[in-house]
Protein backbone atom coordinates (compact mmCIF):
# COMPACT_ATOMS: atom_id res chain seq x y z
CA UNK A 1 0.00 0.00 0.00
CA UNK A 2 3.14 2.66 0.80
CA UNK A 3 4.91 1.53 -2.18
CA UNK A 4 1.61 2.53 -4.30
CA UNK A 5 0.48 5.51 -2.68
CA UNK A 6 4.44 6.72 -3.23
CA UNK A 7 3.75 5.91 -6.86
CA UNK A 8 0.72 7.37 -6.91
CA UNK A 9 2.72 10.51 -5.87
CA UNK A 10 5.33 10.36 -8.17
CA UNK A 11 2.50 10.17 -10.62
CA UNK A 12 0.47 13.62 -9.18
CA UNK A 13 4.03 15.66 -9.36
CA UNK A 14 4.60 14.44 -12.59
CA UNK A 15 1.79 15.97 -14.28
CA UNK A 16 2.33 18.75 -12.11
CA UNK A 17 5.45 19.00 -14.66
CA UNK A 18 8.19 17.79 -11.45
CA UNK A 19 10.08 16.89 -14.48
CA UNK A 20 10.24 20.08 -16.36
CA UNK A 21 13.58 21.33 -17.76
CA UNK A 22 14.68 24.44 -18.24
CA UNK A 23 12.73 25.88 -21.48
CA UNK A 24 14.81 28.78 -21.67
CA UNK A 25 18.00 26.47 -22.72
CA UNK A 26 18.28 23.91 -25.32
CA UNK A 27 19.09 20.54 -23.31
CA UNK A 28 21.57 18.04 -24.76
CA UNK A 29 19.06 15.39 -24.05
CA UNK A 30 15.32 15.01 -22.24
CA UNK A 31 15.12 13.91 -19.47
CA UNK A 32 12.54 10.65 -20.74
CA UNK A 33 16.55 9.91 -22.71
CA UNK A 34 18.44 10.20 -20.03
CA UNK A 35 19.47 7.04 -17.10
CA UNK A 36 16.33 6.72 -14.61
CA UNK A 37 18.14 7.28 -11.45
CA UNK A 38 14.97 5.77 -9.39
CA UNK A 39 16.13 2.26 -11.53
CA UNK A 40 19.63 3.42 -10.91
CA UNK A 41 19.93 3.41 -6.95
CA UNK A 42 19.72 1.89 -4.06
CA UNK A 43 16.70 3.09 -1.53
CA UNK A 44 18.06 5.47 1.67
CA UNK A 45 19.02 4.30 4.28
CA UNK A 46 16.32 3.27 6.86
CA UNK A 47 16.05 4.97 10.27
CA UNK A 48 16.94 1.66 12.10
CA UNK A 49 20.06 0.52 10.06
CA UNK A 50 23.97 0.83 10.35
CA UNK A 51 24.11 3.21 7.62
CA UNK A 52 21.58 5.70 9.08
CA UNK A 53 23.69 5.40 12.24
CA UNK A 54 26.64 7.07 10.49
CA UNK A 55 24.30 9.92 8.74
CA UNK A 56 23.67 10.92 12.39
CA UNK A 57 27.30 10.63 13.13
CA UNK A 58 28.27 12.61 10.10
CA UNK A 59 25.08 15.20 11.16
CA UNK A 60 27.06 15.58 14.58
CA UNK A 61 30.47 16.69 12.36
CA UNK A 62 28.59 18.66 10.21
CA UNK A 63 27.09 20.50 13.42
CA UNK A 64 30.57 20.82 15.13
CA UNK A 65 31.88 22.42 12.03
CA UNK A 66 29.35 25.12 12.36
CA UNK A 67 31.98 25.95 14.83
CA UNK A 68 34.74 27.35 12.33
CA UNK A 69 33.23 30.77 10.85
CA UNK A 70 35.42 30.25 7.58
CA UNK A 71 33.47 26.95 7.02
CA UNK A 72 30.09 27.83 8.07
CA UNK A 73 30.18 31.16 6.03
CA UNK A 74 31.56 28.92 2.81
CA UNK A 75 28.39 26.05 3.72
CA UNK A 76 26.07 29.20 3.57
CA UNK A 77 27.50 30.85 0.20
CA UNK A 78 27.25 26.98 -1.37
CA UNK A 79 23.64 26.77 -0.59
CA UNK A 80 23.11 29.36 -3.45
CA UNK A 81 20.95 27.99 -6.11
CA UNK A 82 19.24 30.64 -7.95
CA UNK A 83 21.86 32.79 -9.30
CA UNK A 84 24.52 31.19 -11.32
CA UNK A 85 26.65 33.41 -11.57
CA UNK A 86 27.52 32.91 -7.97
CA UNK A 87 27.21 29.60 -7.96
CA UNK A 88 30.03 29.06 -10.53
CA UNK A 89 32.29 32.08 -7.98
CA UNK A 90 32.94 28.95 -5.94
CA UNK A 91 34.65 27.45 -8.78
CA UNK A 92 36.79 30.57 -9.47
CA UNK A 93 39.89 29.41 -7.59
CA UNK A 94 40.03 26.52 -8.07
CA UNK A 95 38.89 26.50 -12.39
CA UNK A 96 42.01 29.32 -12.25
CA UNK A 97 39.45 31.64 -14.15
CA UNK A 98 36.37 33.36 -13.02
CA UNK A 99 33.16 31.96 -14.85
CA UNK A 100 30.47 34.47 -16.27
CA UNK A 101 28.21 34.97 -19.04
CA UNK A 102 30.08 38.24 -20.11
CA UNK A 103 33.51 37.38 -19.78
CA UNK A 104 33.01 33.35 -20.51
CA UNK A 105 30.39 32.73 -22.85
CA UNK A 106 31.20 29.59 -24.08
CA UNK A 107 32.10 28.22 -20.50
CA UNK A 108 29.10 29.74 -19.32
CA UNK A 109 27.14 28.10 -21.76
CA UNK A 110 28.87 24.87 -21.54
CA UNK A 111 27.51 24.71 -17.51
CA UNK A 112 24.19 26.13 -18.02
CA UNK A 113 23.04 23.71 -21.29
CA UNK A 114 24.79 20.61 -18.74
CA UNK A 115 22.68 21.45 -15.64
CA UNK A 116 19.66 22.25 -17.44
CA UNK A 117 19.96 18.99 -18.59
CA UNK A 118 20.85 16.49 -15.85
CA UNK A 119 19.28 18.79 -12.64
CA UNK A 120 15.67 17.17 -12.96
CA UNK A 121 17.70 13.77 -13.33
CA UNK A 122 16.91 13.97 -9.38
CA UNK A 123 13.09 14.79 -8.92
CA UNK A 124 11.72 11.66 -9.42
CA UNK A 125 13.91 9.80 -7.04
CA UNK A 126 12.99 12.70 -4.58
CA UNK A 127 9.56 12.60 -4.89
CA UNK A 128 9.05 8.61 -4.65
CA UNK A 129 11.21 8.06 -1.30
CA UNK A 130 10.33 11.77 0.23
CA UNK A 131 13.15 10.96 2.52
CA UNK A 132 12.83 13.96 5.92
CA UNK A 133 15.94 16.46 5.89
CA UNK A 134 18.38 16.43 9.10
CA UNK A 135 17.12 20.01 10.20
CA UNK A 136 13.12 18.47 10.52
CA UNK A 137 14.02 15.32 11.86
CA UNK A 138 16.16 17.07 15.18
CA UNK A 139 13.95 20.30 14.64
CA UNK A 140 17.36 22.57 14.43
CA UNK A 141 17.85 25.78 12.52
CA UNK A 142 19.82 26.07 9.53
CA UNK A 143 22.90 28.60 9.39
CA UNK A 144 21.92 28.97 5.63
CA UNK A 145 17.93 29.24 6.59
CA UNK A 146 16.12 27.65 4.06
CA UNK A 147 14.09 25.95 6.74
CA UNK A 148 10.73 27.78 4.92
CA UNK A 149 12.51 26.20 1.16
CA UNK A 150 13.01 22.73 2.09
CA UNK A 151 10.69 21.92 4.20
CA UNK A 152 8.45 18.89 3.33
CA UNK A 153 10.70 18.43 0.21
CA UNK A 154 12.47 14.95 0.20
CA UNK A 155 16.48 15.04 0.72
CA UNK A 156 17.40 11.87 -1.15
CA UNK A 157 19.65 12.52 -3.30
CA UNK A 158 20.63 15.80 -2.65
CA UNK A 159 20.28 18.36 -5.72
CA UNK A 160 22.85 20.62 -4.77
CA UNK A 161 25.75 17.86 -4.49
CA UNK A 162 24.18 16.61 -7.92
CA UNK A 163 25.02 19.90 -9.18
CA UNK A 164 27.88 20.55 -7.56
CA UNK A 165 29.88 17.15 -8.33
CA UNK A 166 28.26 17.62 -12.29
CA UNK A 167 30.23 21.61 -12.03
CA UNK A 168 33.39 19.45 -11.00
CA UNK A 169 33.17 17.01 -13.38
CA UNK A 170 32.82 19.58 -16.47
CA UNK A 171 35.49 21.84 -14.99
CA UNK A 172 38.04 19.20 -14.75
CA UNK A 173 37.36 17.70 -18.32
CA UNK A 174 38.12 21.57 -19.82
CA UNK A 175 40.64 21.34 -17.41
CA UNK A 176 42.36 18.40 -16.62
CA UNK A 177 45.41 20.09 -15.18
CA UNK A 178 43.65 21.54 -12.49
CA UNK A 179 41.67 18.53 -11.95
CA UNK A 180 42.59 17.66 -7.99
CA UNK A 181 41.84 21.30 -6.98
CA UNK A 182 38.57 21.37 -8.51
CA UNK A 183 37.64 17.93 -6.98
CA UNK A 184 38.40 19.32 -3.91
CA UNK A 185 36.62 22.42 -4.21
CA UNK A 186 33.70 20.15 -5.25
CA UNK A 187 33.75 17.63 -2.60
CA UNK A 188 33.98 20.74 0.24
CA UNK A 189 30.88 21.93 -1.75
CA UNK A 190 28.97 18.53 -1.36
CA UNK A 191 29.90 18.67 1.97
CA UNK A 192 28.23 21.89 2.90
CA UNK A 193 24.99 20.57 2.75
CA UNK A 194 25.90 17.98 5.08
CA UNK A 195 26.97 21.42 7.66
CA UNK A 196 23.93 22.78 7.07
CA UNK A 197 21.65 20.09 7.94
CA UNK A 198 19.43 20.11 4.80
CA UNK A 199 21.15 16.73 3.65
CA UNK A 200 22.58 13.16 5.22
CA UNK A 201 25.66 12.35 4.45
CA UNK A 202 24.03 9.16 2.38
CA UNK A 203 22.39 11.66 0.31
CA UNK A 204 25.33 13.63 -0.62
CA UNK A 205 27.23 10.22 -1.21
CA UNK A 206 24.57 9.04 -3.38
CA UNK A 207 24.53 12.33 -5.37
CA UNK A 208 27.97 11.69 -6.33
CA UNK A 209 27.17 8.51 -8.12
CA UNK A 210 24.12 10.46 -9.35
CA UNK A 211 26.46 13.63 -11.17
CA UNK A 212 28.76 11.04 -12.54
CA UNK A 213 26.18 8.71 -14.26
CA UNK A 214 24.60 12.15 -16.02
CA UNK A 215 28.25 13.05 -16.92
CA UNK A 216 28.58 9.83 -18.54
CA UNK A 217 25.38 10.55 -20.07
CA UNK A 218 26.18 13.90 -21.45
CA UNK A 219 29.34 12.98 -23.39
CA UNK A 220 26.86 11.02 -25.96
CA UNK A 221 25.83 14.44 -27.11
CA UNK A 222 27.19 16.05 -30.61
CA UNK A 223 26.08 19.32 -29.08
CA UNK A 224 27.68 18.65 -25.77
CA UNK A 225 30.90 17.57 -27.49
CA UNK A 226 31.29 20.44 -29.59
CA UNK A 227 30.31 22.97 -27.07
CA UNK A 228 32.86 21.29 -24.61
CA UNK A 229 35.52 21.76 -27.44
CA UNK A 230 34.50 25.58 -28.01
CA UNK A 231 35.07 25.79 -23.45
CA UNK A 232 38.28 24.63 -23.52
CA UNK A 233 39.27 26.64 -26.33
CA UNK A 234 38.12 29.56 -24.30
CA UNK A 235 39.60 28.43 -21.28
CA UNK A 236 43.59 28.61 -23.50
CA UNK A 237 42.70 31.72 -24.70
CA UNK A 238 41.67 32.86 -21.40
CA UNK A 239 44.26 31.57 -19.28
CA UNK A 240 47.06 31.22 -22.02
CA UNK A 241 47.10 27.38 -20.36
CA UNK A 242 46.77 24.41 -23.32
CA UNK A 243 43.93 22.45 -22.56
CA UNK A 244 44.90 18.99 -20.98
CA UNK A 245 48.15 17.55 -19.03
CA UNK A 246 51.42 17.41 -20.72
CA UNK A 247 52.93 14.42 -20.02
CA UNK A 248 56.54 14.43 -19.49
CA UNK A 249 58.59 12.16 -21.79
CA UNK A 250 61.93 10.67 -20.71
CA UNK A 251 63.91 8.70 -23.12
CA UNK A 252 66.00 5.99 -22.39
CA UNK A 253 69.08 5.29 -24.51
CA UNK A 254 68.41 1.37 -25.50
CA UNK A 255 71.73 0.88 -24.04
CA UNK A 256 70.90 2.18 -20.74
CA UNK A 257 71.18 -0.58 -17.60
CA UNK A 258 68.79 -1.13 -14.80
CA UNK A 259 69.14 -3.69 -12.28
CA UNK A 260 65.84 -5.89 -11.67
CA UNK A 261 64.63 -3.74 -8.95
CA UNK A 262 64.34 -0.52 -11.42
CA UNK A 263 67.16 1.43 -10.29
CA UNK A 264 69.92 2.25 -12.44
CA UNK A 265 72.85 0.17 -12.95
CA UNK A 266 76.91 1.77 -13.06
CA UNK A 267 78.71 0.17 -15.77
CA UNK A 268 80.65 -1.85 -13.30
CA UNK A 269 77.28 -3.28 -11.54
CA UNK A 270 77.82 -7.05 -11.27
CA UNK A 271 74.43 -9.33 -11.68
CA UNK A 272 71.70 -9.57 -14.08
CA UNK A 273 70.78 -6.72 -15.68
CA UNK A 274 68.12 -5.01 -18.33
CA UNK A 275 69.93 -3.68 -20.97
CA UNK A 276 67.03 -2.20 -23.79
CA UNK A 277 64.86 -5.46 -23.29
CA UNK A 278 67.59 -8.02 -22.52
CA UNK A 279 68.70 -9.46 -19.53
CA UNK A 280 72.23 -9.25 -19.43
CA UNK A 281 74.59 -11.34 -16.85
CA UNK A 282 77.62 -9.62 -15.83
CA UNK A 283 80.74 -10.42 -14.28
Amino acid sequence: MKKFLSMAVVAMMTTMSVYAQDETVQVYFELNQLPKLIDIMPEPPAFDSPEFANDVVRYGWGKQQRQDPDRVALAIADAEWDDHAKLFLQWKDAFGLEINETNTPEIWKLLETSLATTDPMRKETKAYYHRQRPFERFDDSMPSHEEDDLRGEGSYPSGHSLRGWGISLLLAQIAPQRAEAIFSRGWDYCNSRVIVGAHWQSDVDASRTAASIGFCALQGSEAFIAQMKKAQAEYAEKTQQPVGVKASVIEHPATRAHRLDGISAEETSHGIVIEGDQKVVRK
